[in-house]
């Protein structure tokens, strides 16, 4: 059996209730809503050869993807590079201004344009440079099994497109992940390709 990727957003936090841009780490743990979401995931994944867990430095991320190991015996293994990616002066804020220029500068990663940086924040050529790094380590540890990744709804959208052979910017931009939402990729000759989206096939 090949190795497969399976890209999951943490559960539920505080800042998602309020529509908080939130991005520094280590960041707010989850509700309570959110860890029932983290026990549910790993209900989903019960009957599914994971081999390994891995987990973001946001706590966030790291509760989310304890029930998952549990379930399988594993640790969650906390590696840098999964992070969100950082919106630097737009950090907290849930206001429309902030929302809008979030969202153009994303929309400009998605497009290709990986100079654009959030205001105070990361570039999309860090960003990238950071994640793909992290994501291939973490591929090389394991030929065979589901590999399981909790991190961010923002940085997993942006992944899949550069990794997926059938993910392009508007699938990026449209698609938002809910809270354990997931992207399941499989590895193909050229790279990597899609085959589910928040459990729709693609």
């Amino acid at each position: 059996m090949t190795a497969r990727l399976l890209l999951a957003r943490h559960g539920e936090t505080p800042s998602n209730l309020k529509h908080a841009l939130d991005s520094r780490p280590p960041g707010p743990p989850l509700t309570d809503m959110g860890q029932r979401q983290a026990n549910a995931l790993a209900d989903r994944l019960a009957e599914d050869q994971v081999v390994a867990v891995y987990a973001s430095v946001a706590v966030r991320a790291q509760q989310t993807a304890e029930p998952v190991a549990k379930r399988h015996g594993l640790s969650v293994d906390v590696v840098e590079g999964l992070h969100e990616l950082q919106v630097g002066d737009l950090e907290g804020r849930s206001d429309e201004a902030a929302l809008r220029s979030f969202g153009e500068v994303y929309t400009r990663w998605t497009q290709g344009d990986l100079a654009a940086a959030m205001p105070g924040g990361e570039s999309g050529e860090e960003i990238r440079g950071r994640y793909l790094a992290t994501i291939e380590r973490i591929r090389a540890n394991h030929p065979s099994g589901l590999i399981v990744v909790v991190s961010h709804g923002g940085i997993i959208r942006l992944g899949a497109e550069w990794l997926a052979d059938n993910v392009g910017a508007q699938l990026a931009n449209a698609k938002l992940l809910p809270n354990t939402g997931h992207v399941l990729l499989e590895p193909r000759p050229t790279g990597w390709h899609c085959l589910e989206w928040t459990g729709v096939d693609l």
